[in-house]
């Protein structure tokens, strides 16, 4: 029998612990409990490191995130630490990258058809209610092996209202991004990044009176009044930010 290896992570330690205690009595589950994204983190990475990789992760969506950091699998001792998601949604999405193969399910204390559309757009299964039966849960975590898609029939119609504004959003935002000229577009990866008109300035290689023009061209362009508007616009087009280890060695660069 294939065993089906679950991390149940609720703040709530009692919650995460007693449905751990429920899904364990499953014949073909083996599950545990985190009760943070830190330690939920650590048992992805200590699990993989083991070769028992865990296949499903039920993520509460209010998971609250501890104001810490977390060294990344295989870090060096003095490396700079990843970041700690602010949620259970975030902590979907970033599992997305350094642990693809995970399936991942939201488990939710309400009904919320706009969080429910962020967690399938961060790359989660399936929504569940918290007070879900436990059969309809083991029927979630064995759909999402399959590839499946599970969400309460109740939400499905204003999920798919959310998904079709996104993607409406997303296309309006790369149509404006792409009227923007190559500078400007390096510009604003600069200010996805967060760097200031100096640091642009020496990582461009211009002036800051230049790039204070370029900036002020890239917020007119894309009809937005401040650094932050502009970054969210960014963001939903897809634009990423500079590697800023990158920059810091074009800053140290002197000009010629």
């Amino acid at each position: 029998m294939q065993r089906i290896r679950v991390l149940v992570v609720d703040d709530h330690r009692i919650f995460a612990e007693s449905l751990a205690a429920a899904l364990a009595a499953e014949q073909d589950v083996d599950v545990a409990a985190a009760g943070s994204a830190p330690a939920a983190l650590r048992n992805l990475d200590r699990a993989a490191t083991d070769g028992r990789r865990f296949d499903v992760l039920l993520a509460d969506a209010d998971l609250a995130a501890p104001l810490l950091a977390v060294p990344a699998q295989g870090a060096a001792r003095d490396a700079v630490p990843r970041a700690v998601p602010r949620d259970g949604i975030a902590l979907v999405s970033g599992l997305r990258t350094s642990h693809p193969y995970l399936r991942t399910v939201v488990l939710a204390d309400r009904d919320d058809p706009r969080r429910a559309a962020a967690a399938l757009q961060a790359g989660a299964s399936g929504w569940v209610a918290k007070d879900c039966s436990l059969s309809r849960l083991l029927a979630v975590i064995r759909g999402v092996l399959r590839d499946e898609t599970h969400l309460p029939p109740a939400l499905l119609t204003g999920v798919l209202r959310e998904l079709t504004a996104a993607r409406k959003h997303r296309s309006e935002s790369e149509r404006l991004v792409e009227s923007l000229t190559p500078r400007e577009r390096e510009v604003l990866r600069c200010m996805v990044a967060g760097l200031g008109r100096k640091a642009v300035a020496e990582r461009l290689f211009l002036s800051p009176h230049t790039v204070r023009t370029h900036m002020q061209n890239v917020l007119g362009k894309l009809g937005v009044h401040s650094t932050l508007a502009a970054v969210a616009l960014a963001r939903r087009a897809g634009v990423g930010p500079v590697e800023l280890e990158t920059a810091a060695a074009a800053a140290s660069v002197p000009v010629p």
